[in-house]
């Protein structure tokens, strides 16, 4: 299989996460799998958990990321997170690239799920692609408010190049 590229908004986005050897990391939404694949490169004990509503996200996923799954670090599930099962208090971090989730629907009972499941001092990482600069202050607006609501201190980050902006909750 030819080596694929990680983007640099997804290196940026990963790097800002500081993951660490041993966490339990939740991908929502994995797609290609570039998150997936940086994140693992990082895990030695830890595991993430990468899920995606689509089969071919599922699918793309798990075939880029073949040996990480082999290697017992990775499980990819095509699973709405509404709907996701994990162990109370296992979370280190949680991670998201343009899952709309956050930002265009009501999210209450999906942002307590992740509340109930992040360690204190854990954190949810929520990014976007910010090159429609009109969309940008909604999607924090929303995206922040949700993760407040659900009981997360939030910051928000910004790049400008590649434009993305980052709303992070804190447990």
């Amino acid at each position: 299989m030819p080596v694929q590229t990680i983007p640099p908004r997804i290196r940026w986005a990963v790097d800002l996460m500081e993951v660490q050897p041993n966490d339990h990391v939740l991908e929502i939404g994995c797609g290609p799998g570039a998150g997936a694949e940086l994140i693992c490169q990082r895990l030695e004990t830890g595991k993430l958990f990468a899920i995606d509503r689509s089969e071919s996200g599922v699918d793309r996923t798990r075939r880029r990321c073949q040996k990480y799954v082999d290697a017992g670090r990775l499980t990819v599930r095509q699973i709405d997170l509404a709907t996701l099962r994990v162990p109370v208090k296992r979370l280190n971090k949680v991670f998201a690239f343009n899952v709309n989730l956050f930002w265009v629907r009501k999210c209450d009972d999906e942002v307590a799920l992740l509340h109930e499941r992040v360690l204190p001092g854990g954190a949810v990482f929520l990014f976007y692609d910010a090159n429609r600069p009109e969309l940008v202050p909604s999607i924090v607006e929303k995206s922040s408010n949700a993760l407040r609501t659900g009981g997360f201190r939030v910051s928000v980050v910004e790049q400008k190049a590649p434009a993305v902006v980052g709303i992070i909750g804190r447990r």
